[in-house]
């Protein structure tokens, strides 16, 4: 009687109705432009277990997590060393790269690991050409977060005009008084809002303005408005008998030292993007890692060699060690 014999191949993983895995932010899959539209047929030329994990990879959607730890928890089918081993093949059939990127945050530098993900194989120079347009697409996005100075333009008074001396006869008016300013300096705000902190050192507008450009000398060294205020109403007496002497005299001995300007690198080259090696992970520019993979993966372990021969095999050793255990057992 025939038996039915059920298909051994792996199908497409199906996408799945839970949430993806989220990398942290900076991390992650990221898509590489120009691919072409999913189809059956995409990585058909890929072993089964690179095929399979492959098709699940590129239903991720970027900033998902894909890494070997992750995909080993999404595909119980394989182990880490199992998906370990398809990533590296992945990368060296064109369709991944793992970058190391260097992101400075808060005054603190730190390298974070990017993948980049093509559905389409790539050779090594697009991927080459790919990384040095992200790199300068970098570079760019910090050249830009700086601000750019705003130009004043003026016009040109006509010489060829001569200047008409006009009198004119009005009557005496009374000068109204000036408006007030309609955006007051950190520094004037920063003491209107001390009296709200500290009824003991409440000022009013004419103190607040006596005062104002002290304060600003502390903002001139790069101190905060909370810092001021700390500062100000830190270790207060009793009573107070003039907020305005008390404030005056605090801003003229508490005023902090002035730190160093930090001066920038003239000239300096953006650093580049280093893409690093599947197989092991380490980091270096794109033209040295072909494939993703460094000089000592891409190179074949050495056969070993084999035993000359004439050389003893294995079971003639063992006859030869229990003959000996049988002469030394024999009575002298």
């Amino acid at each position: 009687m025939a038996t039915e014999q059920p298909n051994s191949a792996l199908c497409a993983p199906a996408r799945p109705s839970r949430p993806y895995r989220k990398a942290h932010r900076g991390y992650g899959k990221r898509s590489a432009p120009g691919q072409r539209p999913p189809g059956a047929t995409d990585f058909a030329l890929l072993p089964e277990r690179e095929r399979y994990i492959a098709g699940y990879v590129d239903l991720l959607p970027d900033g998902a997590a894909m890494d070997i730890k992750s995909l080993a928890k999404d595909l119980p089918l394989y182990g880490q060393m199992a998906i370990g081993t398809a990533l590296r093949a992945l990368g060296v059939a064109g369709h991944l790269r793992h970058v190391r990127c260097r992101v400075e945050t808060l005054g603190q530098s730190r390298w974070v690991t990017l993948t980049f993900w093509s559905r389409t194989a790539r050779d090594n120079e697009w991927w080459a050409a790919h990384l040095d347009a992200e790199s300068g697409r970098a570079a760019d996005a910090t050249a830009a977060t700086a601000p750019a100075p705003h130009p004043v333009t003026t016009e040109p008074v006509g010489a060829d005009e001569p200047a008409v001396a006009v009198t004119v006869s009005v009557p005496q008016q009374r000068n109204p008084d000036p408006a007030p300013d309609s955006t007051p300096s950190p520094a004037y705000l920063a003491l209107a809002r001390l009296g709200r902190t500290e009824p003991r050192l409440a000022l009013s507008a004419a103190d607040c303005g006596a005062l104002e450009d002290l304060a600003a000398a502390w903002f001139a060294r790069g101190v905060s408005a909370d810092y001021l205020t700390q500062a100000l109403v830190s270790g207060l007496p009793e009573q107070v008998g003039s907020p305005v002497g008390f404030v005056r005299r605090r801003l003229l001995d508490k005023i902090p030292a002035r730190l160093p300007d930090a001066a920038p690198a003239p000239d300096t080259p953006a650093r580049r993007l280093l893409v690093e090696c599947t197989e092991c992970g380490r980091p270096g520019p794109a033209e040295s890692l072909p494939d993703g993979l460094c000089r000592p993966c891409r190179t074949p372990a050495p056969a070993e060699r084999e035993a000359p021969a004439g050389l003893p095999t294995e079971r003639e050793v063992r006859s030869y060690v229990d003959v000996l255990r049988g002469k030394h057992r024999m009575p002298s």
